[in-house]
């Protein structure tokens, strides 16, 4: 008797263990299957955690084969990570053969194969990101998170709930890291307990950028790569709601400067403070002997009208170009302002550059007005040669919607973006591939171990960044660092060497 009931549980222990198999027989379609997300012809990193996928039609069952030469995983589109690691290691610099199988009822239909390209190129293990509601007046719940690439981990570096109470909100936003070392990061919370927090190799300080001589604190960062300097814009931001523009929301600026915060001395100097001219987005080359940043020219044409209702009624007239200034790391001292793209003569408003790590490239969104592209539905990407001076949409990596944020890997071979290509709403993270001549792929969404995790997640990811490792503060000690009072800075004409 016992060892018919030991037969038994074998029997039922063999059963549970079975996977997917390859039906025996089916169908052929001429047609590559409808898969959420789209992996279909994508390129990833060899150290990418495993693609999942789900069939996005109507069927009962769906089975894939990953096939690397004779190797192979069969599964129901969530292959293991070991098993994952192991294809793609050996399919690196080649591709993963990727068959999919639909059952409807008891019949089976087999698709058109596809590849998933396999670079050798690694990428950073983690990135960085603000989740946030995208409901233009309410951030009850905040939070800046990151995740390992490798795999699907996903902690909080901070909540805004540990310091927000009912009425006294806190909004966070602008994280930044030097030259992708998470233990050395910044991050500005507004309102309650508001001040900029910075961490620096364990220690942490909360600072209150606001002075007299500057027009707010610090906004938009950069962080010098080599110094202990970051650059800031200093905005007075509002928003405003279209009633017939496609665009649904405005962010725009009455007045915006460019400054400079030394981390050491707690100095704070303006770069730029034309009040003509609407400066944002500084972002440093890789040499850390240039400073990019934006700028908008804009002049009043109605003294009877507020400053306020004659942007908004001249929204569309304010345009940015791309301009640098040189910097002398030894003394500290910036250069004159230098046109770099000039977007307003096709019309244009360029914003956001970012510098790849050779130096070669700048990236940047192209959007039809204004510097807050993230709600313009035509926003796309550019990318600039620097040593050419030609410039291109990226159209490889486009899509018929929003391209806005965007970092490159510290290899610069990667970058990351948000879209809302999927459904219009939601901000979420993609990524392509850059060669050395510039050239990009079709870009893949973030891995999820549940391939359906996107469509159901009501949160926008804002600011994705690269980063080397995780942040190891703990969001409580974020908390208790902005619970004190903040320093304040001093302000200085021009910043001097130490």
């Amino acid at each position: 008797m016992r060892k018919l009931q030991l037969l038994f549980w074998a029997s039922l222990l063999l059963i549970s263990c079975s996977g997917p198999s390859i039906p025996s027989e089916f169908k052929q379609s001429a047609k590559m299957p409808t898969i959420y997300p789209d992996y279909i012809d994508v390129t990833v990193p060899v150290n990418i955690a495993p693609l999942t996928f789900e069939f996005d039609g109507e069927a009962d069952e769906m089975v894939a084969r990953y096939a690397v030469g004779d190797n192979d995983i069969v599964c129901d589109g969530r292959p293991s990570i070991d098993d994952w690691r192991a294809l793609t290691q050996e399919a690196k610099g080649g591709d993963i053969t990727v068959e999919v199988y639909t059952r409807k009822g008891t019949d089976w239909t087999r698709f058109k194969p596809f590849s998933i390209h396999v670079s050798p190129d690694s990428i950073d293990p983690y990135i960085s990101y603000r989740l946030i509601s995208p409901s233009f007046v309410s951030y009850e719940s905040l939070t800046i998170n990151q995740r390992c690439l490798e795999n699907y981990d996903e902690s909080v570096i901070y909540d805004n709930i540990l310091c927000g109470y009912e009425k006294d909100g806190q909004c966070i936003n602008c994280h930044h890291f030097q030259q992708y070392n998470p233990q050395r990061m910044q991050f500005h919370a507004r309102q309650n307990l508001g001040g900029t927090i910075i961490a620096y190799d364990g220690k942490i300080k909360k600072v209150n950028m606001k002075n007299d001589s500057i027009l707010s604190a610090g906004v938009y960062p950069a962080w010098h790569p080599k110094l202990n300097l970051i650059v800031y814009s200093s905005d007075k931001t509002h928003q405003s709601f279209h009633t017939v523009e496609s665009n649904k929301v405005e962010v725009y600026d009455l007045e915006s400067d460019i400054i400079a915060y030394d981390v050491d001395k707690n100095e704070v100097t303006n770069l730029e403070n034309d009040t003509t001219e609407f400066e944002v987005f500084p972002a440093w080359n890789p040499e850390g002997n240039t400073l990019y940043y934006c700028s908008a020219h804009f002049e009043r044409q109605n003294p009877k009208r507020s400053k306020s209702s004659e942007i908004i009624m001249r929204f569309n007239e304010i345009k940015h170009n791309i301009y640098s200034k040189s910097f002398d790391p030894e003394t500290r001292q910036f250069g004159p302002r230098e046109l770099v793209f000039d977007a307003t003569a096709i019309d244009q408003s360029a914003v956001l550059p970012r510098i790849s790590p050779d130096g070669r490239y700048l990236l940047f969104t192209m959007t039809k007005y204004g510097y807050f592209p993230i709600w313009h539905h035509d926003a796309d990407l550019w990318l600039l040669d620097l040593q050419t001076g030609v410039s291109r949409p990226l159209q490889e990596c486009n899509s018929n919607d929003t391209e806005s944020y965007h970092s490159w890997s510290s290899n610069g071979r990667w970058i990351i973006f948000s879209s809302r290509r999927d459904d219009g709403n939601f901000t979420r993270p993609f990524i392509a591939h850059i060669d050395k001549d510039g050239k990009g792929t079709k870009p893949f969404e973030l891995p999820s171990q549940d391939p359906d995790y996107h469509r159901q997640f009501i949160r926008s990811y804002n600011i994705p960044e690269f980063m080397h490792g995780p942040v190891n503060i703990s969001p409580q000690q974020f908390a208790d660092a902005l619970k004190k009072d903040a320093i304040d800075v001093k302000y200085v004409q021009r910043l001097q060497n130490k």
